[in-house]
């Protein structure tokens, strides 16, 4: 009886093998570089900022950490710009996700012309950011903006928009609901994966078009959901351009986001130190909002094929 014997080296790798894994280092390279250079090294100078007295102009002084003592203790503005961000996020989280999903829902539809309506409500993010808010700032004008314009021709009362504390960040979270067209997309992206046979056989045992939505479409959309809230709250927390351009900060410091407070302690007064402790609080708030999120997803979130008792 024949015996088969392999005759390739035990132990060994072949010069190919060793050829295709040097290719491969040599591919994800520049992305290791990107990230060790400019991700993970501004990170820990950052972090070792925030332990010192750093003026940018002078040398950093260890100081431990007293910059996030006085962060909580002694900063007035710490308290007041992370209680706007934290509205800001509820609302626009909130408005924002249930308009998107409402706009995803009519570009599901099957009707005429639908590539150019996906097309139409997916031109805002093509817009820069900083444009936009130009455009906005127009757009919300109390002399000639075409809003105030359309309440005065109907002789309602006119809003100063950017100009009261009352409105000023509620106009914030519009603009930004506006430009949310890539949630939009997800929605669709999500809905599209809904097998079509669970809706038939709701209709079949009588289902009507809320019923099927909330006990359906909504359980089998959680996970799209999910992921969007996330994403939206993480954004939130990152709001800075519109308010720049747009308020400063004000009226009374009613649009005095924790990114804006965060900029001017460190390009305003040059307090290099105090603002890196300040990112890192941001990322720590960030870190437990998300952590928070992941915990709740098993009492809302549903996978299909999943199976609970």
């Amino acid at each position: 009886m024949a015996v088969l014997v392999s005759t390739r080296p035990k132990n060994k790798r072949s010069p190919t093998f060793w050829r295709d894994t040097m290719r491969g280092y040599l591919f994800i390279l520049p992305v290791v570089l990107g990230l060790l250079i400019w991700t993970f090294g501004p990170m820990i100078a950052s972090a070792y900022y925030s332990l010192t007295d750093y003026k940018i102009i002078g040398t950093p002084e260890f100081i431990g950490f007293k910059n996030y003592i006085d962060l909580f203790t002694k900063d007035k503005d710490f308290a007041q710009s992370l209680s706007v961000t934290i509205r800001y996020g509820l609302m626009y989280v909130g408005i924002g996700q249930v308009v998107s999903l409402a706009i995803a829902v009519l570009l599901s539809q099957k009707v005429r012309g639908l590539a150019f309506f996906r097309t139409f409500f997916y031109l805002p993010i093509i817009v820069p950011y900083a444009a936009s808010a130009v455009l906005w700032k127009y757009i919300y004008n109390k002399e000639f903006g075409p809003i105030d314009g359309v309440l005065k021709a109907l002789g309602l009362p006119v809003i100063n928009w950017l100009g009261s504390p009352h409105s000023a960040l509620f106009a914030l979270v519009m603009m930004s609901v506006w430009s949310g067209a890539v949630t939009t997309i997800i929605y669709v992206a999500g809905l599209q994966q809904i097998p079509e046979e669970l809706q038939d056989a709701a209709k079949i045992d009588g289902g009507n078009a809320f019923q099927r939505f909330f006990y359906i479409t909504i359980p089998m959309l959680s996970p799209t959901i999910f992921f969007n809230v996330v994403t939206g709250i993480i954004g939130a927390f990152q709001f800075f351009v519109p308010a720049f351009i747009m308020t400063e900060g004000g009226p009374v410091k009613s649009t005095y986001f924790y990114n804006y407070n965060l900029y001017e302690k460190a390009f305003k007064w040059l307090e290099m130190g105090y603002a890196s402790s300040m990112a890192w609080v941001l990322f720590a708030i960030i870190i437990i909002m998300t952590m928070l999120i992941f915990r709740s997803s098993p009492l809302w979130v549903y996978y299909e094929g999943e199976v609970r008792e």
